[in-house]
């Protein structure tokens, strides 16, 4: 039997405000197989954004246990929660993130030679990824001479670049317009089954979630 890429066993998170303890998360059970992709649906205020941390290794404060391909996760240290970010996962965001006074082709390059690949191959690399993304001629521009569909493509070849074994993705089209959302998103969909990583998508769009393989519900703090 193939190992999960992604599982969660009872994961809480809770919040302080004055003298009112909010529990966020309350005991998420999860588990996200290889090449599956999995749609995280609830309301904004729901946790979802709050689970994606905590499975990304971004935040601590949690209880619970984390496996990221097998190997407990939650309480490793600093080093090595980096290296599993680096080498093991995507991230893709609502809002692009990309770096501003790099091109596209160097956004996309640059996670590659973080984690140790030679230029030339990190260079061809991000070529196939924004070609594949139909930004063949718009490699060499900067974020801000791009448009916002644009923007989140180049975003969606950064995430895949390393070839992640999980990509976790927050609202990744939420800030487009929905026609351009539906062919970003489908872009997404296409180049993350051809390299057989599994996803992690919150979002709060129904129809976007429907072309997922499976959609799980985060509402009073479990999964349903």
């Amino acid at each position: 039997m193939t190992e999960p890429v992604l599982e969660t066993r009872n994961l809480r998170r809770s919040f302080t405000q004055g003298d009112a303890t909010i529990d966020v998360l309350r005991g998420v059970e999860l588990t996200v197989a290889p090449g599956e992709i999995v749609a995280l649906l609830g309301p904004s205020g729901s946790g979802k954004s709050t689970l994606l941390q905590a499975v990304g290794l971004l935040e601590g404060g949690f209880e619970g246990e984390i496996l990221v391909c097998g190997e407990q996760v939650a309480k490793a240290g600093a080093n090595r929660r980096t290296e599993v970010r680096r080498d093991r996962m995507g991230f893709i965001y609502q809002f692009h993130h990309l770096l501003p006074d790099f091109n596209a082709l160097e956004n996309v390059v640059l996670p590659q030679l973080v984690r140790g690949a030679e230029r030339g191959e990190a260079d061809a690399r991000a070529t196939e990824l924004l070609t594949a993304l139909g930004l063949s001629k718009r490699l060499h521009h900067r974020p801000s001479q791009l448009s916002g569909g644009e923007q989140q493509r180049v975003a969606v070849a950064r995430a895949l670049s390393n070839r992640p074994a999980l990509v976790l993705a927050d609202e990744p089209t939420g800030n487009l317009d929905e026609a351009t959302a539906d062919v970003v998103f489908a872009e997404f969909l296409r180049l993350v089954r051809g390299q057989g990583s599994a996803a992690l998508v919150a979002t709060h769009n129904e129809r976007l979630a429907a072309r997922m393989d499976r959609v799980v519900r985060l509402h009073d703090g479990v999964l349903r």
